[in-house]
């Protein structure tokens, strides 16, 4: 039993990344699937699916390569349980001068940094990518 699913979606992704995996299935949940879902939007993977066995839930994501070189050079998770960042609108970071992104869960969901500051909503920095 693990204490932080969302450290464990990202360390997953980021150990397949590193081996060279097509492919990734983690268990699923609304949170990592709207995280992933943001990736692929954003080019960082290829292709996110859902699927379910019996009570079960699964997010399959294709992974995305650059001649061997994974798409995503860094993934940081930045909130933890046991220390929450949470952040304005005003206060967002700026992943890489722009060129990478953080993904926050606001009121109105979960969406990127530049989405939140577009919309002038603050909320929990979840985690940084680039």
């Amino acid at each position: 039993m693990y204490t932080d699913p969302i450290s464990d979606f990202l360390t997953r992704l980021r150990n397949a990344q590193a081996v060279g995996h097509e492919t990734l299935r983690v268990p699923g949940s609304k949170l990592k699937y709207a995280i992933a879902k943001i990736l692929e939007r954003e080019g960082y993977v290829g292709s996110v699916t859902e699927s379910h066995e019996g009570p079960k839930s699964y997010i399959d994501i294709t992974l995305k390569y650059d001649h061997k070189t994974p798409a995503i050079r860094a993934l940081k998770r930045v909130s933890t349980p046991g220390r929450r960042v949470y952040r304005g609108a005003g206060e967002l970071p700026n992943v890489l001068s722009g060129q990478g992104i953080a993904i926050i869960s606001t009121s109105a969901g979960v969406m990127t940094n530049r989405e939140a500051r577009k919309r002038r909503l603050g909320g929990e920095v979840l985690c940084e990518v680039y």
